[in-house]
């Protein structure tokens, strides 16, 4: 079973955020990739690097995985993961830091392990993570960012 939970940002250690994820949005389309070895899409997001502030964790993540050049990005709040999954193979609670983005410019997309970035006027049906990214999304719509 997954367990997806949100929290204030100053609720939790920042030591113990290891992952961002980036909720996008252009020009009212949702924002995704599509990992090579993968056919399902998912939020752009990943590893925080030893040493990196959790913000520019997810400014890189965004450049790397869909080529963002100018964007404004905002903090929404930290949330964590308890259950065996792709990036978690003891299914221990883990943290990570949730950003939403409104992308006005891409730029190249460097090359990485994604192999598609798309652009959705509804959110897919075909998702990477389909127990926590939804769950993700519903709380940077809730937290009102944009129109929902």
């Amino acid at each position: 079973m997954m367990e997806v939970k949100f929290y204030d940002c100053m609720d939790v250690e920042d030591d113990k955020i290891r992952f961002a994820v980036i909720v996008a949005r252009h020009m009212g389309a949702w924002v995704f990739c599509r990992h090579r070895d993968r056919p399902t899409f998912e939020v752009p997001g990943g590893h925080r690097e030893t040493n990196e502030d959790i913000r520019r964790t997810a400014e890189r993540e965004l450049f790397e995985e869909t080529g963002a050049a100018e964007f404004t990005m905002s903090p929404v709040c930290v949330y964590s993961v308890t259950g065996k999954n792709r990036v978690n193979a003891t299914g221990q609670e883990t943290f990570g830091m949730l950003y939403y983005a409104e992308i006005f410019r891409f730029g190249e997309k460097p090359e990485s392990e994604i192999e598609e970035v798309r652009l959705f006027p509804e959110l897919p049906s075909e998702w990477t993570y389909p127990l926590i990214q939804p769950e993700l999304i519903k709380r940077v719509m809730a937290s009102g960012f944009f129109g929902k």
